[in-house]
Parts: C-alpha cells; sequence; structure tokens
C-alpha cells in the first residue's frame, strides 16, 4: 500500500451523480468513523459528532461538484479534513456565543476553541484514521473467507505481536504454517485494500 493511498476517483465522480445512493453508502461506511473519530478528539460529544457528520456529508453533497482533483491544490481526504475541522470550529464557535444552558458555553468552550488541532495536524490524523478505516473495513472482509486458525496466526503474529513459536504451540500449528497464514492474510488483506481503493 502506499505511503498515502488516495480515495478512488470513480467514487468522487459517482457522488456528484444524482441518486447514487450505493456510492454514498460507501462513502459514509469509509469515511463516516473518521469525521466522527475527529469530531469526538475535538471534544464533541457522542451525539455532536453524529449530527457534524450529517453536517460535513451534506457540504461535500453541495460542494462534491466544484472539488478540483489537482494535486497541487491536495488531496481529496485533505479537502475533507478542511471541511470537516471547519464545521467543528464553527459549531464550537457558535456554541461559544450561545451557550445552551449549564455547563456548555463559557471557559469549557473557550478551552476547546483552542485546543483544536492545526490543519496539518488534522490531515495527518485524517490520513492515519483513513488508513485504520481501511484496515477494518479489509479485515472484516478477508476475516470469513480463511479458517479460524488461519486468522489467529494472522493476528496473533501480524497484529498483536506475538512470537510465532508460541502461536503455533497454542494453535497446534507448525512455526512454518504460521508464517505461510499470516503472509497469506497479508496478501489477501492488500488485495482487499485496493480493491476498496481502486476500482475493482
Amino acid at each position: 500500500m502506499a505511503d498515502s493511498p488516495e480515495t478512488r476517483p470513480s467514487l468522487l465522480v459517482r457522488l456528484g451523480l444524482p441518486r447514487d445512493d450505493r456510492a454514498w453508502e460507501e462513502f459514509v461506511e469509509l469515511y463516516g468513523p473518521l469525521v466522527r473519530r475527529l469530531a469526538r478528539r475535538s471534544g464533541l460529544q457522542e451525539t455532536d459528532a453524529d449530527d457534524l457528520a450529517q453536517d460535513v456529508f451534506r457540504a461535500v453533497a453541495g460542494a462534491i461538484d466544484r472539488w478540483d482533483p489537482d494535486p497541487s491544490r491536495g488531496s481529496f481526504r485533505a479537502w475533507l479534513s478542511r471541511i470537516s475541522r471547519n464545521l467543528i470550529v464553527n459549531l464550537i464557535a457558535a456554541r461559544r456565543r450561545h451557550p445552551a444552558g449549564t455547563g456548555a458555553g463559557g471557559t469549557d468552550m473557550v478551552a476547546m476553541l483552542h485546543a483544536q488541532p492545526s490543519s496539518d495536524e488534522d490531515s495527518a490524523l485524517f490520513d492515519l484514521e483513513y488508513r485504520r478505516r481501511l484496515f477494518a473495513l479489509a479485515a472484516d472482509r478477508v476475516r470469513g473467507t480463511v479458517r479460524g486458525a488461519t486468522w489467529q496466526a494472522f493476528w496473533r503474529t501480524g497484529v498483536e505481536g506475538q512470537d510465532a513459536r508460541a502461536v503455533a504451540e497454542a494453535l497446534g500449528l507448525s512455526p512454518g504454517a504460521v508464517y505461510v497464514a499470516r503472509s497469506r492474510v497479508m496478501a489477501r488483506l492488500r488485495r482487499e485494500i485496493e480493491a476498496i481503493e481502486g476500482d475493482g
């Protein structure tokens, strides 16, 4: 996988088409958790993060036709990150101006506003979260296609970092079988990530 994988262009084109519900489902499945996590890390409560994600997707829907895929202007994820960050800052600033009941506004809101990460930090966080989300989607898809022991051999050695000999003993496999299982699952994960990102 490349250092900074890109959102596949065909999905972005499909987002601009009227009534392509499947494109929006894919988009929300991939980016919804990222936007919500960014909002939660900015201090918003879970329900506010969900509302913010809807606002972000509404903003994307209204602006996707104007998004310029020129690499010199930045990636799609950087653009989406800026939209998310701007809406988070706007929400926090609005709450500061118009506190809703006790406990909202005041110094807590001012502190949240000042604690917002820079756009560079947001972009790096968004890229990291995107990679995590890609892995999670691919892992969910691949896990059901391999035997349980094969998945466990991969997970324990490749993700949890356990010693291959200990895993082999626990699973009743040879160390060589553990290495082969890990290699096969990793290859499937790479193909699945390419399929999620690519057109195929």
